[in-house]
């Protein structure tokens, strides 16, 4: 027994021994000196998110990472002032990744903090805010789905979460038309929906998108049964190359297929355009930034037998063939409806999704003329007298056509002032050889308050000229002639200021400035005609203008060439 003790001794201090030789000792390692306050980052809520469930209350996953150069001491989570939860030991010490679910956010706005502190007592607070609100409801007659894709797949009437294949992905805030985020298409990859509640006759879709040409053909949104059947449901797609890329749809009808072959857009996007297609029993219509590019009859309505789900970002589940795959486009504010929208419903969620704001200083009046005759500042519609049209190629996208006994009002009220100023494209028409332009006249041949823009000419040339009433008279500007018949646009542009008037052609001013004895009178002229001298400046035969305007824009100051300048080249 005494010899097996030594032998057992003997062989602990061998191993022993043999640890030394083969295996580096622990050394210590001097962490350095602690320099940095921790670093704290907050990945979920995002800055401005917003929470939508049909409950009073809802739950939030707050996403956090905080890291330190040499250790951690504590890191702290707070909602609106209230701590919710704490961490005191880490498996990292250098390191903290953290989930947390709170579950009692109640609606409206919310701020949450994440305080963490180091070692050495220096502290970094990070602080998101995020919002939660009432349940959706919906904003448009007959919508009955909205996807805004601001960071999840949900659908905001129904809190169903589309199904996810493959690896879709979100543009971020900055690459979004509206709220925090938009859908950013991958290869293979799209969402699926439920077409329970969607599947009736009449049938819109409207949404943004900025398409990514490669490959050059995709699905966009589609519900298709099986097979290479399209008598059923409905396929909207795109086919082009590079440069531009057509946007199509095809609908089933049951007993055959009605296709539209839509339009074309510029690839790749670099703005955002808006896509809308509307399915009646008669017919399918698509728009395109709110103008129906083209109207295919239809022999009924559409037959949705054997369509289970919508497909989004690809032509997939059903509508692979012809390469209709997925589309690696971006797409934001997805609505589908229960009915055919008119064109001014469309006109109007775009108008709602991307109010225009002002470009310019000073202005408050932009009428583009892109197959309406709105105003985009105030969002108020021209009145309409005759027949006025548009012509397809303006000076930037439509333009406003002239018509015989035709032409717009619209009240005068944001340009009243001593200071005003008008700039518009213009290409005229020399038949009839004289016509009113823009005009706000007090009835009866008084030329003392308001103003008068006209043209004045023959066959080869068109004079512009304009009248201002001062009160006790008047102020004439002979301005400058414009060849005809016209080859291209012409820039023009009128000031007025309490002396003096100018009338500009492409930024040049055309001759000294009228003088003026004192500002516009604006006594009885509330409203200002466009496309004529009607209806008080009709004398002298100025009425109608059968030519052609374009972004037409108005300011409640008197311009300089500098300003006018600006617009002409941003928009030549």
């Amino acid at each position: 027994m005494k010899g097996l003790k030594h032998i057992v001794i003997l062989a602990v201090t061998l191993a022993i021994a043999s640890c030394n030789e083969w295996i580096d000792p622990i050394t210590y390692v001097d962490p350095g000196t602690d320099q940095s306050a921790p670093v704290v980052k907050v990945i979920y809520p995002l800055e401005g998110s917003s929470i939508q469930v049909p409950t009073l209350l809802a739950s939030v996953n707050i996403q956090l990472e905080v890291t330190d150069d040499i250790e951690l001491k504590s890191v702290s989570v707070r909602i609106d002032g209230t701590e919710i939860t704490s961490y005191s030991t880490f498996k990292d010490y250098r390191r903290l990744v953290a989930e947390y679910l709170y579950t009692q956010v109640s609606n409206g706005q919310h701020t949450l903090t994440v305080t963490a502190t180091d070692l050495e007592n220096k502290t970094t607070t990070a602080t998101v805010h995020f919002e939660k609100k009432p349940p959706y409801t919906p904003l448009y007659d007959g919508e009955v789905f909205y996807m805004p894709f601001d960071g999840d797949y949900m659908e905001k009437i129904t809190f169903v979460e589309a199904t996810k294949v493959g690896t879709p992905g979100f543009a971020g805030e900055t690459n979004a038309l509206k709220g925090l985020n938009a859908y950013k298409g991958a290869t293979d990859a799209y969402l699926t929906f439920p077409v329970s509640g969607l599947a009736t006759g009449e049938f819109s879709a409207a949404f943004w998108y900025k398409v990514n040409g490669s490959p050059d053909r995709s699905g966009i949104i589609n519900a298709s049964p099986s097979g290479e059947d399209r008598t059923k449901g409905f396929r909207l797609f795109r086919e082009g190359s590079a440069s531009s890329q057509r946007i199509k749809l095809n609908v089933g009808t049951g007993a055959g297929e009605t296709w539209n072959d839509g339009d074309v857009i510029a690839a790749p996007g670099t703005d955002w355009v808006h896509i809308a297609f509307t399915v009646s029993a008669s017919k399918t219509v698509i728009y395109i930034n709110g103008n129906p590019v083209r109207e295919a009859a239809s022999a009924g309505p559409m037959d949705w037998t054997g369509c289970s789900v919508i497909g989004i970002g690809s032509g997939a589940p059903n509508f692979i063939y012809w390469n209709h795959k997925s589309d690696l486009s971006l797409y934001d504010e997805l609505r589908l409806f229960n009915k055919e929208l008119s064109q001014s419903e469309i006109q109007n969620i775009i108008d709602n999704d991307r109010p225009y704001v002002p470009k310019y200083s000073g202005e408050v009046f932009y009428m583009p003329f892109e197959g309406n005759y709105k105003e985009l500042i105030s969002k108020s519609e021209a009145s309409v007298i005759g027949t006025p049209s548009f012509e397809a190629s303006g000076r930037v996208g439509k333009a406003y056509m002239g018509a015989i006994d035709s032409y717009l009002t619209f009240p005068t009220a944001a340009i009243k002032g001593n200071a005003w100023s008008i700039v518009f494209w213009y290409k005229p028409n020399a038949s009839p050889d004289r016509s009113g332009i823009i005009n706000s006249s007090a009835p009866g041949e008084d030329r003392t308050k308001g103003f008068r823009i006209f043209r004045e000419g023959n066959a080869t040339e068109q004079r512009i000229k304009s009248n201002v009433g001062t009160g006790t008279g008047e102020a004439w500007n002979d301005g400058a002639v414009i060849a005809t018949p016209a080859t291209g646009w012409t820039h023009v542009a009128i000031t007025v200021s309490g002396t003096a008037s100018s009338i500009y052609f492409n930024g040049v001013l055309t001759r000294p400035a009228s003088a003026m004895g004192a500002a516009t009178d604006w006594t009885g002229c509330d409203v200002m005609s466009i496309g004529s001298g009607a209806p008080n400046f009709t004398y002298w035969g100025h009425s109608y203008d059968l030519s052609l305007y374009d972004e037409l824009r108005m300011f409640n100051k008197e311009l300089t060439q500098a300003e006018i300048q600006a617009i002409f080249e941003d928009e030549k």
